[in-house]
């Protein structure tokens, strides 16, 4: 049993470098995004019935616990 206090370098330890998050973002070929339009995605509420009934749930949520 380990206490979680062992020294980094102890030896017995496997050691696996970590990716920076420069390096993920690098290696994954990502791009900022640069405006709002870059988060469009078409398709995704079937009705307009249907997207005032998700915006309405959000609105509700967000502001019931604000009393």
């Amino acid at each position: 049993m380990t206490s979680g206090a062992e020294p980094l370098n102890d030896p017995c330890r496997i050691a696996r470098r970590r990716e920076s998050l420069d390096e993920q973002v690098r290696r994954r070929g990502l791009k900022p995004i640069e405006s709002v339009d870059d988060l469009k995605c078409d398709g995704v509420f079937e009705s307009d019935e249907e997207l005032d009934a998700f915006l309405a749930h959000v609105y509700a949520e967000r502001h019931a616990n604000l009393a």
